[in-house]
């Protein structure tokens, strides 16, 4: 008798094979980029130009918020702004981003390098909309414990611009899609 993994795999393996098609699509531009990929440097060009170039025009004032210059030990708060950079670092930087550039240096040669730099200075526009997102419309309770991410900025954030429906469609799938994805 089969198990429920393979169950699991007659149900979903279908779905996800779909899934995985659309998704890494690859375009007939650029020697067959996956579409995923053009789709997220156009948006973390976007961001870097419509931001005024943050992650160089905003490294100074980074460094001295880090170092907590506009800080009190009195501000209320659960962590300092570095405990908080620290905590965002470890939960971004992973062994999936070390072993990711090693294996795009193996399989895709020294240029690889090239363009992981090239992409990654890029996304620090995108990382940064999504903290200051998750800043902005995070929850405070009564306790002073904060709650918020991705579902409480799609919610919140489409219904300030009359998207009520399509914000919390939106917050839910992300967070099923984020449930299933950790199994």
């Amino acid at each position: 008798m089969p198990g429920i993994d393979a169950a699991v795999e007659t149900i979903f393996g279908p779905i996800a094979a779909f899934l995985s098609a659309v998704v890494f699509y690859k375009a007939p531009i650029f020697g067959g980029v996956p579409i995923i990929v053009v789709w997220l440097m156009a948006a973390a060009i976007f961001l870097t130009v419509w931001l005024r170039f943050q992650p160089i025009t905003g490294l100074k004032h980074s460094i001295q918020v880090i170092r907590g210059r506009y800080t009190a030990k009195t501000d209320p708060g659960e962590v300092s702004s570095f405990q908080a950079l620290a905590t965002e670092l470890s939960g971004t930087v992973g062994l999936g981003n070390i072993a990711g550039v090693a294996v795009a240096i193996a399989a895709g040669g020294p240029g690889a390098a090239l363009w992981i730099a090239i992409f990654g200075f890029f996304a620090m526009s995108v990382k940064m909309a999504e903290a200051t997102l998750g800043v902005m419309y995070r929850k405070v309770n009564a306790d002073g414990t904060t709650e918020g991410g991705p579902m409480y900025y799609l919610r919140d954030g489409l219904a300030q611009i009359g998207r009520r429906r399509l914000g919390r469609v939106l917050a839910v799938l992300y967070a099923i899609f984020t449930l299933v994805g950790v199994f």
